[in-house]
């Protein structure tokens, strides 16, 4: 007669563990034959390395997984959830290929992946690996480098309340859904360069505990016109503040009140409106109007003075040439003599003095000339605004720190 006996790793289809000291080797097994993860509470001992399915004289079987190479990259996709909830690795965690290696294996995750609460001990490696669904990393702490370059989120990519005590690199990810770092701390720096928020953005609360600055060049979001990147900029912001990098924060300053103003013109959930509604909400948005002009595209919010000082020459000039072609517009004295026929220097000249609200008082608008006067009027009164405009601007500018 003959026994069969039966493994129990192989019979479960969810490999489940509450509470237990679990090696990697164990779990990688059980992620080879296409099972689903579920741990909670657990500590993982070993490097969870998946490059370990390739590596020469390997004994795991992925038959069960999805893998296509392609020369000197290899797709390895995981059909299954994926729960490591309040775990502890104690070391490092790799689903991408090494820092020198050759070979480019990219990990597909099918399903949800939740790493919440989660300690990392060593390096986590998630280099462009796919998260068709929900990417859980809520309330994890990682203690080295951590690398999600050029990783694509699909779905809800969630790290709030996260702790990155060593770099955490994001440079050249795409996030399609939703990318969530509320609250998040990056104690050392992190690296967003070339990222893409295609969805919704939210880092609000976000901070560092070291003046190091985050890399932002070439960040962008889809959703810029809505306001969606406020909260990235008040935190690169705060962080360029605390470092010492006032331009760069004054830069940050701008951009944040840009998104500011989006997100007040178009308010919240604008794309789920109806068409009367989004109308409706236009129309409120009318009183936004001197802010956008005078607030975003003359005053640059305190951070661009050259426009104001642009905007003041175009007057000057336009004004000038107003006065010159205009025949009869102005008169001025020549001893005890009226004289009306004027050059355009003197134009540019009483242009210059009526905006500077000099007025020296030899060159005039004409008595019966009623347009004249209301043109030296706006001058003056664009004058004085354009000066203490730009005198605001110098002295926001020179005052920090």
């Amino acid at each position: 007669m003959t026994v069969t006996v039966i493994n129990d790793m192989e019979t479960e289809t969810v490999f489940q563990r509450d509470n237990q000291l679990v090696s990697s080797e164990d779990i990688l097994r059980a992620m080879a034959l296409g099972k689903g993860i579920a741990l909670s509470r657990c500590t993982v001992s070993g490097e969870f390395d998946i490059n370990r399915f390739f590596a020469k004289g390997s004994d795991f079987n992925t038959s069960a997984l999805m893998v296509r190479r392609q020369g000197c990259k290899i797709t390895l996709t995981f059909p299954r959830a994926i729960t490591f909830n309040s775990c502890i690795f104690e070391d490092n965690v790799c689903f991408s290929s090494p820092w020198e290696s050759d070979v480019q294996i990219k990990a597909v995750f099918g399903q949800d992946v939740s790493f919440n609460s989660s300690i990392f001990s060593g390096q986590v490696r998630f280099s462009r690996a796919v998260f068709k669904s929900l990417a859980g990393f809520d309330g994890c702490r990682f203690e080295r480098i951590t690398t999600f370059r050029g990783t694509e989120f699909h779905d809800r990519a969630m790290f709030r309340t996260a702790l990155f005590n060593g770099y955490g690199l994001f440079n050249a990810s795409v996030f399609f859904k939703e990318g969530r770092f509320s609250n998040t701390c990056f104690s050392k720096s992190g690296n967003f360069t070339d990222v893409r928020f295609k969805g919704h953005t939210d880092f609000s609360g976000v901070y560092s505990k070291s003046k190091s600055v985050p890399v932002y060049e070439s960040v962008r979001f889809g959703r810029q016109r809505f306001g969606e990147d406020v909260t990235f900029w008040r935190f690169i912001k705060q962080s360029c503040q605390d470092a010492g990098l006032y331009r760069e924060a004054g830069e940050a300053f701008y951009s944040e009140m840009c998104a500011h103003l989006c997100r007040q013109l178009h308010g919240p959930n604008y794309i789920e409106l109806s068409p009367l509604k989004k109308f409706g909400r236009m129309i409120k948005g009318v009183r936004l109007l001197p802010e956008l002009i005078f607030g975003r595209f003359l005053f640059g919010y305190g951070e661009r003075p050259v426009r104001v000082l642009v905007a003041s020459m175009i007057i000057i000039t336009v004004c000038a040439v107003f006065y010159s072609f205009v025949p009869g517009s102005l008169s001025g004295r020549e001893g005890q003599f009226l004289v009306a026929d004027m050059s355009f220097l003197d134009s540019l000249y009483f242009s210059v003095t009526t905006f500077t609200t000099l007025g020296f008082g030899d060159v005039f608008p004409s008595q019966g000339h009623s347009l004249a006067r209301v043109v030296a009027m706006f001058e003056a009164i664009s004058g004085a605004c354009l000066t203490a405009l730009f005198v605001v601007c110098l002295a926001k500018r020179f005052s920090r720190g």
